[in-house]
């Protein structure tokens, strides 16, 4: 219908952002040593907030699956929220090494 039309045009999501993110993400992964191990969510106070943000934008992202799959909204939605979680763990990682606490398992 054109109202379902009219719903898809107003929430289409650019590519823009998802790019930009991943240019965050490898300007600081590359100030940072390769993973190894898998990471504990640790590294302090700020690291920590990082690693629950994370974690909200990886269950919003699951949430934000269905809703694409019938077609309800833009698939660079989900990209988004997986580059966002994404960035949020290389921040956490960058964050920990900063102040001398790189957690592992």
């Amino acid at each position: 219908s054109s109202a379902r039309q009219s719903h898809i045009t107003r929430t289409t999501f650019s590519e823009k952002p998802v790019l930009e993110l991943e240019k965050w993400i490898d300007k600081y992964t590359n100030e940072l040593p390769p993973l190894t191990s898998f990471i504990l969510p640790s590294g302090g106070k700020s690291s920590a907030a990082l690693h629950l943000a994370r974690a909200v934008c990886r269950r919003a992202e699951r949430c934000v699956i269905p809703i694409i799959q019938i077609g309800e909204a833009d698939p660079n939605v989900a990209r988004y929220l997986n580059r966002l979680s994404d960035y949020f763990f290389t921040l956490a990682r960058y964050t920990a090494k900063a102040g001398g606490k790189i957690g592992r398992a």
